[in-house]
């Protein structure tokens, strides 16, 4: 028997690039990063949404619970701007928030940019599914996804997702070791 397929969604949150007036940059930045991490074989499951709340919980929902995606990574809409809602969104829909990916992805951001204050991302737990918020910038993206991503593959298998396995080379997973 197969282990089962290891899908991960990669929802862009946009007004602009949902309605495409320009093209998708977050989402093939963060399949560009996973697919560098990653040392298992792994299907991205993407979904385009304009900035509204609604729209952006049906489709964490959708991704969580009926694509069965074991982590979902979203993109955009973590800022101060009023349409800026993606983590109230991801808040809603999760039973429990994980703190520490946002501190960690905000102090890996303030050594580039000192506007990384700014932002809101939140990571959080739906079901057999973790979430995580990501900044819109490419760059960003792949600088909070190497911050945060060695506590990934453990997070998954506590909430009894797939096996996530790394390139070691670029993000080592930490699993404490079994006495």
């Amino acid at each position: 028997m197969s282990p089962p397929e290891i899908r991960i969604g990669v929802l862009t949150v946009s007004d602009r690039a949902s309605r495409g007036e320009y093209a998708v940059q977050g989402g093939p930045a963060i399949r560009e990063c996973l697919t560098e991490i990653l040392s298992c074989e792994w299907v991205a499951v993407s979904r385009v949404v304009p900035d509204e709340r609604p729209l952006i919980e049906h489709t964490l929902i959708e991704l969580a619970d009926y694509e069965s995606c074991c982590l979902v990574v979203t993109t955009g809409g973590t800022g101060p701007a009023p349409r800026d809602v993606t983590p109230e969104a991801t808040a809603a829909v999760c039973s429990k928030i994980l703190d520490g990916f946002a501190e960690q992805m905000r102090a890996v951001s303030l050594k580039v940019v000192p506007t990384a204050i700014l932002s809101r991302q939140i990571a959080g737990i739906r079901h057999k599914s973790l979430i995580i918020n990501l900044p819109g910038k490419p760059s960003a993206i792949r600088d909070c996804l190497l911050a945060v991503f060695s506590a990934v593959p453990y997070c998954i298998d506590l909430i009894e997702g797939p096996y996530l396995t790394t390139h070691e080379s670029i993000v080592k997973a930490f699993r404490p070791k079994v006495q």
